[in-house]
């Protein structure tokens, strides 16, 4: 999986350096960083960083933050919000149209992902931000990008759920979101590759759950292709997919999938919980190329 638009061109050697940024503050969580990330060059002295958590731009000095809180009058991220269930909120954020803020969650997400860098300018990316609200405003739990124009069917470049919001369901809601919008846009989707070793964990576990749903619940035989056109997902990921699972065997010149209920429900069990699901009916979107 692609690790960043990255909007500053640094050397590739600055992908392996050691973490420059040891902690930042984001909202109400200081959080301890994992990685380096090729901030302007005015920060190398900067162990900490404050961010305001609505607009990101980030700071050496907490009374620059409290200075800068007062003044900003965003209590959510830039964009447009797609997507309301509850406390949830998604918001969809061009960045051409957002070109700071794009980078600024880039520098950010970069100090969480050790992928091999690479460049991109933020303009051809859309920005998905998922938030958790309050009185306060929507507070950032994580985000996913993808291209605006995609050759390859990509329909995710770069997936992220913050520290603080690790291992609650929602990197598997942000995978499940990014196929709903391939739905509505009447596509079939796939990461970008390659992919992390967690990021084809976390894809096949989303890859098995759909499909072996779909598998307990159909009467009949059914096609790779007829699969695909139900879950917007590309042919060869279920393929692969089911052929990992050993529910796939190739028959008189065709696959033909073997779906025991026993076979399929050890699988399920073993896939693990779905995480938080995605209420389409609260999802109001159009596709980009369809935007004016």
């Amino acid at each position: 999986m692609r690790s960043l638009m990255l909007p500053a061109c640094v050397n590739m050697k600055n992908s392996q350096k050691l973490k420059n940024i040891a902690t930042i503050e984001l909202g109400r969580y200081e959080i301890e960083t994992w990685y380096f990330s090729p901030f302007p060059p005015e920060y190398n002295d900067c162990l900490r960083l404050y961010f305001c958590e609505f607009c990101l731009t980030f700071m050496k000095r907490k009374e620059q933050l409290q200075r800068h809180m007062r003044k900003c009058d965003l209590k959510h991220p830039p964009g447009d919000e797609i997507y309301r269930s509850g406390t949830l909120s998604m918001f969809e954020i061009d960045g051409k149209k957002n070109k700071v803020y794009g980078q600024n969650l880039c520098y950010l997400a970069k100090l969480f992902l050790d992928h091999k860098t690479l460049y991109y300018d933020v303009d051809l990316f859309l920005f998905y931000v998922l938030c958790e609200c309050d009185d306060r405003g929507c507070h950032m739990v994580g985000y996913f990008s993808k291209e605006k124009h995609s050759e390859e069917s990509y329909n995710l470049a770069c997936i992220l759920t913050l520290p603080p919001y690790q291992r609650k369901g929602y990197g598997k809601f942000l995978i499940a979101f990014s196929y709903e919008l391939s739905k509505k846009e009447g596509k079939v989707g796939t990461p970008e590759r390659p992919l992390s070793d967690l990021g084809l964990l976390s894809y096949r576990g989303y890859w098995t759950r759909v499909l072996l749903d779909i598998l307990k619940k159909h009467k009949g035989n059914i096609s790779i292709k007829e699969l695909s056109d139900m879950t917007a997902i590309k042919a060869e990921d279920i393929l692969t997919t089911l052929q990992g699972l050993e529910l796939i065997q190739y028959r008189k010149g065709q696959h033909v999938i073997c779906a025991d209920p026993k076979v399929l429900d050890r699988h399920l069990k073993a896939a693990g919980r779905g995480g938080l699901d995605v209420d389409v009916s609260k999802l109001i979107w159009t596709p980009y190329k369809e935007q004016s």
